[in-house]
């Protein structure tokens, strides 16, 4: 039984050759392509990996496969247990049922129920046990003891960081003059594994990681500060507030810098993502793009790698991002405007709005309200526009036609 990975020697550069040729005949090389788009938007040279194309559509599956290829006979017919409240639970899962080891994933109680049945019909036996990560954590310890399980850490075990390094292999396998990595980080695996393969195989290259600003965890550790973690991100799958142990060894060693980056930032580079590449990268998984956004002076003129991580994302928030990027952008615009309470004063409204080639999503003519006299009312209006310019077009035709729109 094996719960935590305890302390061992840095992984290295053969350990993630020996991962990459336990996981080729299982696992085939996810593609890492150059965006011509983002290249001229960031004025890097700029490729990315796609491990959103991964099975369960995250690089999770490299470290859990890795892990459970290298269990013994005994370990394997006792089964293995995992903590996780997304994509390493579905890649633990996935990848025991491939292999017949019999697998025990403890989720949060109030996990999203199309995690939990996502991960049970991968074949794992699913326990929703705490009301936080740390609870269902020691849940996961009490079951791994009276099973005799042993225990696939999402990130602190170096036979998962080793199997995470393989990202880092196919990335200087397709482009060997690579300038930059750069990787999101949460718990420290991935980065950990694409580190170690990065440098053994190329020394002069630079290794970039990403977090959440409201969670620099791993940015703490490196500064010797203590941990820091809280708030809503929409990177979740690197909202940890305290980073393996191991993976702390090897960032400090082998990873050049730690970048943070903010909400919008992120929100910007999953929309990005979908807009230009036609992929879906969730919150974690665009981090390395909106880092590129946030300093590209630091990446101007170079040769720049970014993993994207994953693809997992709610397609409710999926769509809040888009609308709220669309807004940014211009391209989405609500006005606030008041009116005479008479007849034809919408009809004209509308028609300025037609005129001016805008296209109404959303209209709400509110006449009762209290805070308005009798005799006026107020509308507000959702309407598209065709790039920031138009939108303020369509705002300044209002107000020449003797309305006063306010923008909200």
């Amino acid at each position: 039984m094996c719960f935590a990975s305890g302390r061992s020697p840095m992984i290295e550069l053969a350990d993630v050759l020996a991962a990459r040729e336990r996981l080729s005949p299982r696992l085939a090389p996810t593609p890492f392509l150059q965006s011509q788009v983002l290249s001229a938007m960031t004025g890097a040279a700029v490729w990315v990996k796609f491990e959103n194309h991964q099975f369960t559509a995250s690089f999770k599956e490299r470290g859990a496969l890795n892990k459970l290829l290298t269990l013994s006979e005994t370990e394997r017919s006792r089964g293995v247990s995992a903590m996780s409240a997304g994509n390493h639970a579905q890649g633990v899962a996935y990848h025991a049922k491939n292999l017949g080891i019999p697998a025990v994933i403890v989720m949060p109680a109030h996990t999203p129920s199309v995690k939990v049945e996502h991960t049970r019909a991968h074949g794992a036996e699913v326990v929703l046990a705490g009301e936080t990560l740390a609870e269902a954590t020691e849940a996961a310890k009490r079951i791994t003891a009276e099973r005799g399980l042993t225990f696939v850490h999402p990130f602190d075990d170096p036979m998962v960081m080793a199997g995470q390094g393989t990202v880092a292999l196919e990335m200087l396998d397709a482009v060997p003059d690579l300038d930059v990595m750069v990787t999101p980080i949460g718990g420290g695996g991935l980065i950990s594994g694409v580190a170690t393969a990065a440098k053994g195989v190329r020394p002069d290259i630079e290794v970039v990681g990403v977090q959440a600003a409201c969670y620099p965890s791993m940015l703490c550790a490196m500064r010797g500060e203590p941990p820091e973690g809280t708030g809503n991100t929409i990177a979740e799958g690197i909202a940890v507030k305290y980073p393996g142990a191991l993976t702390t060894e090897v960032v400090k060693a082998r990873v050049d810098a730690v970048l943070t980056v903010d909400e919008p930032r992120l929100e910007q580079a999953v929309a990005l993502f979908l807009f230009i590449e036609k992929t879906v990268a969730e919150g974690a998984g665009a981090s390395p793009l909106a880092a590129l956004l946030e300093y590209p002076g630091r990446f101007a003129g170079k040769k720049v790698g970014l993993v994207l991580s994953g693809g997992n994302i709610d397609p409710r928030l999926l769509a809040s991002v888009i609308m709220r990027e669309l807004i940014r952008e211009g391209r989405v615009v609500t006005i606030r405007l008041p009116i005479s309470d008479r007849p034809g004063t919408l009809a004209q409204v509308t028609a300025v709005l037609r005129d001016s080639g805008a296209n109404i999503m959303e209209i709400q003519h509110h006449r009762t309200l209290l805070a308005l006299p009798a005799k006026e009312a107020s509308l507000e209006i959702a309407f598209e526009a065709r790039d920031r310019e138009h939108g303020r077009s369509v705002v300044a035709a209002l107000t020449a036609a003797g309305f006063q729109p306010e923008v909200l």
